[in-house]
């Protein structure tokens, strides 16, 4: 990208919103939502996409970056506009971050009158179809969707004077590059085109060399916290076998008291059994997961966002691009197959300054997978054992002491005095206490007939002795073999090239139905009738248990773990 000008976040202090040059009515708006100042990546990018400059920025989740397009998207919309054709497109990989972008751009533009249109998968074509024609000012996509309606003729892009590209490289992961390139040909060459990234990868890169004209590149890091300053977002890791995974986590829940938390799961099986474990423990827990209608996945996040639920368990699918202002907690119900998508789950919490914590429950011989996440997020994991019942109770009479301190601050207590006047005639006012704080306790813990949990260590690795290339000698496992992440397998699947199938559409369907990312499937083979592709083999099972609860090119597939030759 010869010729981008290049800008480090920070470089110059601006002070409030006003700085930026925003129009009055957003100005207005971000005031009523009690924003006082923009966030660096917001800095750097609102003054020179207002100018009409191509911009490529990367920045992690939680830095702002969607009011850092949104805000310039909506001052470039003219006073004027005419006709109902839209003037900016938006796209994004997940309905869920869809909606999420649509409703922050309503509500900056409300002063505007800014007509936005959310457009995605799960929800009906007719009723996105009378939103078009009624007129639009910013359609807000999935790129499958957008697709859809463009060949269909209802999405009209020849006046599109801002095309933004949002988690670009979770769009590519997820197989939808054609798609993204057939849609960036549509639009016309004189555009302004912004594309925002947590990673940059060869491929993304090359897609911004085609369609970016000389852009601003602007990168802001992740906070590296002040030496001796505590991080954001504590990390913490229970070791635990599998067997007393839901009462550990039960245990830890109960300790950590939780404003609001998200659980993930490996398989939406797990996420079902798991969310009526926890809600026969007394939790008020949701599930979210790829087999749930739009209105179901609606309903379950305004209970979350509302309070009425405190837990979330989910897949990594059906969470992405969820942004839950009062998450505080994150725990990994299971270590992630691969350490970017435990970077993007912690991500959820700690941000705009509050902090957060990140829990993973990790079996004994998960002990290589939990140093490699310490590699790539640069910060340590601290090891615990699960709390005991001790731990427990102490905890449990804390929060007794807590509720009853507030209440001595705060509550009208004087209509109760004859109680405690009468009572103190018979007994000394310390027992009269112990008895009312006994009962305060019991009606808020419940009984007390918790038992303990076995505590169970981390294996340690093996140390390697010279020509020993893994746990095996040769490198390979009962199946599979050793690749540049660790063992995989290769998984038959009953769909090839008669079917339309392409190596894209595999990893979509891999990428978009469990925790795996695009770059973490390997070699692809198409044959007339069937596919092999290669996985890693820690997440083998979760594959082949997600693709046959899901489709490959509109159908239902046979998938298998290959057999041997």
């Amino acid at each position: 990208m010869s010729g981008a000008a290049e800008t480090a976040a920070g470089a110059e202090e601006t002070a409030t919103f006003a700085d930026l040059g925003l129009r009055p009515e957003l100005l207005a708006a971000l005031g009523r939502l009690g924003y006082e100042e923009p966030t660096p990546i917001q800095r750097e990018a609102v003054p020179p996409m207002v100018e009409g400059r191509d911009l490529l920025g990367q920045a992690a989740t939680g830095t702002g970056k969607t009011a850092a397009y949104a805000l310039p998207v909506l001052q470039r919309l003219p006073d004027d506009r005419p006709g109902g054709d839209p003037l900016a497109l938006v796209l994004v990989p997940t309905r869920e971050l869809c909606i999420q972008v649509s409703e922050a751009l309503h509500r900056y533009g409300r002063d505007l009158g800014a007509r936005v249109v959310p457009v995605y998968g799960g929800q009906p074509i007719p009723r996105q179809l009378r939103a078009l024609e009624a007129g639009v000012d910013v359609v807000v996509a999935t790129p499958g969707r957008a697709l859809d309606l463009l060949q269909r003729g209802s999405l009209h892009l020849g006046g599109i004077a801002t095309v933004v590209l949002d988690e670009a490289d979770e769009m590519l992961d997820m197989g939808f590059a054609e798609d993204l390139e057939a849609l960036l040909d549509e639009v016309p060459e004189q555009r302004q085109t912004v594309l925002f990234s947590a990673t940059m990868p060869r491929r993304l890169d090359s897609m911004a060399r085609r369609h970016l004209r000389d852009p601003l590149r602007i990168q802001v890091a992740r906070e590296v916290p002040v030496e001796g300053e505590a991080p954001r977002v504590r990390q913490t890791a229970f070791v635990v076998a599998r067997a007393a995974k839901p009462a550990a986590l039960g245990r830890v829940l109960d300790v950590e008291s939780p404003t609001a938390a998200i659980v993930f799961c490996r398989t939406r099986d797990e996420v079902d059994d798991l969310t009526e474990t926890l809600n026969g423990r007394g939790y008020r827990a949701e599930a979210l997961h790829g087999g749930m209608s739009q209105e179901q996945r609606d309903r379950v996040m305004n209970r979350l966002r509302s309070g009425t639920a405190e837990l979330l368990v989910a897949t990594d699918v059906a969470a992405r691009g969820l942004d839950v202002e009062q998450l505080t907690h994150v725990v990994n119900y299971d270590v992630p197959a691969a350490a970017e998508t435990y970077v993007h789950r912690i991500g959820r919490v700690g941000r705009a300054g509050r902090e957060g914590v990140a829990i993973t429950l990790v079996e004994p011989r998960a002990h290589r997978m939990l140093k490699t996440i310490e590699r790539v997020t640069g910060a340590p994991i601290h090891v615990e054992r699960v709390p005991t019942v001790a731990d427990l109770r102490a905890r449990r009479l804390e929060l007794t002491r807590a509720a009853l301190r507030e209440s001595l601050l705060g509550d009208d207590l004087e209509r109760f005095r004859t109680v405690v006047d009468s009572l103190t005639d018979e007994f000394d006012v310390v027992e009269v206490a112990l008895a009312a704080v006994k009962l305060a306790h019991e009606a808020t813990t419940g009984p007390d007939d918790d038992e303990e949990i076995p505590e169970v260590t981390l294996r340690p690795e093996r140390p390697r002795r010279d020509g020993d290339r893994g746990d095996r000698g040769q490198g390979r496992s009962p199946r599979g073999r050793s690749g540049p992440g660790g063992d995989t397998e290769r998984l038959f699947i009953g769909a090839g090239r008669s079917a339309g199938v392409r190596p894209g559409d595999l990893v979509g369907a891999i990428a978009g139905e469990t925790e795996l990312r695009g770059r973490d499937v390997g070699a692809i083979e198409i044959a007339e009738r069937f596919s092999l592709v290669e996985v890693p083999a820690a997440a083998a099972e979760d594959v082949i248990t997600a693709l046959r609860g899901s489709t490959v090119k509109g159908r239902k597939v046979t998938v298998r773990r290959e057999r041997p030759r």
